[in-house]
């Protein structure tokens, strides 16, 4: 934004001279800095934008040239009037409702000619050259006789673009009511003349076909049209109060229709709870006649390829007796057939059985479904989803083999036993094999993968015991050592030493891991907090009005670390995944 001194008159700068040259040149200099931070702050959205004398916020992104007021324009704050069109150099225009003035105004009655009205008619609006009326023998001026009245005067009108080309300018509603008038008298007597005609021929006593024309006229039914002459109706092409097919479900993802063939072929109304009797075109192409009608035209088309002349519309008595002819021997055929087969080969009885339908489906269990395919009453058939048994745990177990996984073996999460088939010990086994990981170095590195996925925490805390427990047996088992070095070898006391060292470095690596797993943890809850916090603030700013969002164009940009990087894949978006909407 432009500094405030830009905006001043000169005439106010010559008046308070001193008062600027009183000030020292630094000052000016501090002004324009503050100046600047504040439009630079308002550009990056950390102070509020400008308000002009309207109270309207001025966009800082607008350029100075534009922004700038000029010094005679004498604004005393910020404003983008200057800009704007200004009243007192519009151009105005006359109302819709003006126009000129038409015949002559009869109110004013004159019976002696005026000095400077038009001689032959003695009008004052115009000149004799310019009158309109029938040249007199004697004019008005030494007659004094039917002087005519004067015209109006007209505005002098200034019309805008659309005035000059406005096709209803001038015009008088009134004029249309004389026009309804004179087709009203024209309709009441003609309905005179159907009355009158009427009357006469129940007057005369004529036949019944006659009585029977005269009600012709009074139909009134809509969508047909009467004609009186010829005695007859014309059916419309559609009533006018049916509901076209684009407007019976305004949904775009409903049921397409093609305008060009004004086709629908599908149900508008599917997926919904809302039963109309529009289901769509096919529904009409395939309810019915229409199959009959469809068999009964390929039966023509295939009869008239082997010489048959018959055709569907032309003839379709003899049409309809050939098919049942055709229909008959077929059906003798098919019986011959099948009674040969059974002849030759036996089986008759298996004919008897009951249906299929029967065999398969019958049961005694009642169950009652709505018409939206929901269970009212009884029980749903059980889906058999395997030939094999389920939930069968065989020697005390509570899981199944492979439900356990610890440094490559399988096993039974119930127990932790890695032996197949073997007897369930329970919470006694689970024990003894955590026991066994600590002590055994055969399994190396089993302490560091939690047991579940599901308890990360719990598991890094026992641990955490497990390895304290370790070093006071370690501590307590060194005197011990202490005293049996005395009956070992040298190379056996290496040795024993040197498993100690490796033991205290397996431990100490441990530890490390632990502790590097628990601050990539904590990272990463971190960078969930402030993923969620980010998104949130998205949805906030999505939800205010566009123009009181806050300017975002300061915002530190730089790379985004793995933790942040895991943070947005775990929590963002994925419309492609059909279930996200209903985890929602």
């Amino acid at each position: 934004m432009a500094s405030p001194l830009t905006n001043v008159p000169v005439s106010q700068i010559l008046k308070n001279k001193s008062t600027f040259e009183d000030e020292p040149r630094k000052k000016s200099r501090e002004d324009w800095r503050k100046a600047k931070e504040l439009e630079e702050a308002r550009k990056a959205g950390t102070a509020p934008a400008a308000v002009d004398e309207e109270g309207k916020d001025i966009n800082p992104h607008i350029p100075q040239y534009i922004s700038a007021t000029p010094w005679y324009f004498g604004a005393q704050g910020p404003t983008l009037k200057h800009q704007r069109p200004q009243p007192e150099k519009q151009k105005q225009y006359n109302q819709l409702d003006e126009w000129y003035k038409r015949g002559v105004d009869a109110s004013k009655v004159v019976h002696k000619y005026r000095k400077g009205a038009c001689e032959n008619c003695g009008a004052m609006t115009h000149k004799r050259k310019d009158c309109m009326e029938r040249p007199r023998k004697v004019g008005a001026k030494f007659t004094n006789t039917d002087i005519a009245p004067d015209e109006f005067v007209q505005p002098d009108l200034s019309v805008d673009y659309d005035g000059k080309r406005d096709r209803w300018a001038g015009y008088d509603p009134a004029e249309h009511r004389a026009i309804v008038e004179e087709y009203q008298k024209i309709e009441e007597a003609k309905r005179q003349m159907r009355a009158d005609k009427l009357n006469a021929e129940e007057n005369d006593d004529q036949d019944s076909d006659k009585d029977e024309d005269k009600y012709v006229d009074e139909v009134d039914m809509p969508g047909t049209k009467v004609d009186s002459k010829q005695r007859i109706t014309v059916r419309n092409l559609r009533i006018r109060e049916d509901t076209a097919k684009y407007l019976r479900n305004l949904d775009p993802n409903s049921a397409y229709y093609d305008p060009k063939t004004r086709s629908m072929r599908d149900n508008p109304y599917v997926g919904t709870e809302q039963e109309v009797d529009y289901k769509g075109e096919n529904f009409v192409r395939f309810s019915g006649d229409t199959q009959q009608h469809a068999t009964a035209q390929l039966f023509a088309w295939e009869a008239h390829e082997r010489g048959v002349d018959v055709h569907l519309l032309a003839e379709p008595t003899k049409l309809e007796l050939l098919k049942q002819e055709y229909d008959k021997k077929r059906d003798e055929l098919k019986d011959k057939a099948r009674g040969s087969v059974i002849d030759r080969y036996g089986g008759e009885e298996h004919l008897d059985a009951p249906p299929t339908s029967l065999l398969l489906a019958q049961t005694e269990n009642y169950v009652e479904y709505s018409r939206y395919g929901k269970i009212i009453k009884g029980q749903d058939r059980q889906v058999i989803r395997s030939k094999y048994e389920e939930d069968i745990f065989p020697n005390n177990h509570t899981s199944v083999w492979g439900s356990y996984w610890q440094a490559g073996n399988w096993g039974y999460k119930c127990c932790h036993s890695y032996i197949k088939n073997s007897y369930c010990t329970g919470v006694a086994g689970i024990r003894a094999s955590e026991t066994a990981n600590t002590s055994n170095d055969s399994i190396p590195n089993s302490s560091k993968e939690p047991k579940n996925e599901e308890e990360p925490q719990n598991n890094e805390r026992k641990t955490e015991v497990v390895c304290h427990e370790n070093s006071s047996n370690e501590d307590s088992s060194s005197d011990s050592s202490s005293e049996e070095d005395d009956t070992k070898t040298k190379p056996e006391i290496k040795a024993s030493k040197a498993k100690k060292r490796d033991k205290k470095r397996k431990q100490k690596e441990k530890r490390r891991s632990i502790r590097k797993a628990e601050k990539e943890e904590s990272k990463l809850k971190e960078a969930l907090k402030k993923e969620l916090k980010n998104q949130k603030d998205a949805e906030k700013l999505l939800k205010m009005d566009e123009r009181k969002r806050p300017y975002n164009s300061m915002y530190e940009a730089k790379e985004p670390s793995a933790e942040e990087i895991e943070a947005y894949q775990m929590k963002r978006k994925r419309d492609e995944d059909p279930m996200a909407h209903f985890l929602s």
